[in-house]
């Protein structure tokens, strides 16, 4: 999330058309097309985020700016060149780093929180604890999780955030 994105298609020579159809989550179908007889290119229902990387003439790929959880879904490039037609499809999903939050309860027991995620992350503690992690979905498909340690007379616990964007630990007395 909040980085760009490139995805390439076929790299043909004699290129008549390139076509990108994206189909997002969110807003639906957005198509990207390029005719090499009237050097022109067309765009229908896509947002300025999502643009060709340079000139589609000389090269066929695609950009996604600031990529965000709205750009989810299906991407195709279609190419039609002298050496016949082309596809290539992308599945793109979108990782969304957890904000780790550690503090402690009213009664002295260390929580752990790993904010907005996507996918959700796992919370382990460095001290076993019996521990059952809750979960809780937002509208934007992002997802928190909340863990306290329950075990007992501990000075110091290391909280563990594992998640595929990236694994994350604190420790806090409480």
């Amino acid at each position: 999330v909040g980085n760009s994105s490139v995805l390439t298609c076929s790299a043909q020579s004699n290129v008549t058309m390139v076509t990108w159809k994206i189909y997002a989550k969110v807003g639906g179908l957005c198509t990207l097309g390029y005719r090499a007889d009237q050097n022109k290119t067309d765009r229908i229902n896509c947002s300025n985020s999502v643009d060709w990387k340079s000139r589609p003439d000389q090269d066929s790929a695609l950009e996604i700016r600031q990529v965000g959880i709205i750009h989810e879904g299906n991407y195709t490039c279609e190419v039609v060149a002298t050496e016949g037609n082309f596809h290539k499809t992308y599945d793109l999903t979108v990782l969304v780093p957890p904000r780790l939050i550690l503090s402690c309860d009213d009664q002295g027991n260390p929580v752990c929180e790993a904010a907005t995620g996507k996918p959700a992350a796992q919370i382990s503690w460095v001290l076993e604890s019996n521990s059952t992690p809750k979960e809780k979905g937002h509208d934007n498909g992002t997802v928190t999780v909340l863990s306290k340690f329950t075990a007992h007379s501990t000075i110091n616990t290391t909280c563990i955030m594992s998640h595929p964007a990236g694994n994350q630990s604190k420790s806090i007395s409480c």
